[in-house]
């Protein structure tokens, strides 16, 4: 049998380039979307149409309720889950801290980190051996804010990552004994459409000087190293950060 990847927030930008890779290397697949509902239906038809199978679900990763359907709808077609790619996030305009208000901090670490605990939890459910499962990868999707802080422009947002990367540790060490390897990929500053909703689509150019490879980083280059980490040649990797970030 195929083995299932659920990528959550996949219907654009680095989740759906992860799962064109991911089918193309033989995964089955479930695209998790909150409101790009048609993206992840095209998306679905593209892969389909090269022969490979996927399933969108509609959930909000923030909502446990949600969360508790979007698994079951893995187990009704699939029957089995084999790597999670907490993939789903968000970032709100660009602010210094003192115009940031609860509500918004609420919003960037419901999608962030709470999104991500529920998935995981979920996940291990299905894949530790502890359950009866076979095992399998847990990847989350830091950022190399998490290590540069993001002043100015996103703390909150960095803050989460940096919640991310704490949880990777803790929880690759809880599930090591348990056929579950955990690790982070930390992107850089990619050309995605994230940084419009943070009020400055331009930022990849404004920012690619400071960048010592000299440029943005593109979706399929975080989807290979996600990949990297799916499969059995990441046997031995288990608890790491993985800076995917040009050098910054």
């Amino acid at each position: 049998m195929h083995k299932v990847m659920l990528i959550t927030g996949a219907s654009r930008g680095i989740g759906a380039a992860t799962a064109r890779l991911a089918s193309a290397r033989g995964y089955a697949l479930c695209i998790n979307y909150r409101q790009q509902r048609e993206a992840a239906a095209q998306l679905v038809d593209e892969i389909t149409r090269q022969g490979g199978r996927a399933i969108a679900v509609a959930a909000d990763v923030a909502d446990e309720r949600q969360v508790a359907q979007l698994f079951a709808a893995i187990d009704s077609e699939f029957g089995r889950l084999d790597v999670l790619v907490n993939n789903a996030g968000m970032l709100e305009r660009q602010a210094r801290l003192e115009e940031i208000d609860g509500a918004r901090l609420l919003r960037v670490f419901g999608a962030n980190v709470f999104g991500s605990f529920h998935c995981a939890r979920e996940a291990i459910r299905r894949i530790s051996t502890r359950h009866g499962g076979r095992g399998g990868a847990i990847i989350n999707l830091s950022s190399i804010a998490a290590r540069l802080g993001a002043p100015n422009e996103y703390i909150d947002y960095a803050a989460a990552k940096g919640a991310i990367d704490a949880m990777t540790v803790g929880l690759a060490k809880e599930v090591a004994a348990e056929g579950i390897r955990v690790n982070a990929v930390r992107p850089g500053v990619i050309s995605t459409e994230i940084h419009a909703s943070g009020g400055e689509p331009e930022r990849v150019e404004r920012v690619a000087a400071s960048i010592p490879l000299g440029r943005g980083g593109e979706a399929e280059e975080i989807a290979k190293a996600i990949l990297w980490l799916a499969s059995d040649e990441a046997s031995y990797t288990t608890g790491a950060l993985l800076d995917v970030a040009g050098g910054r």
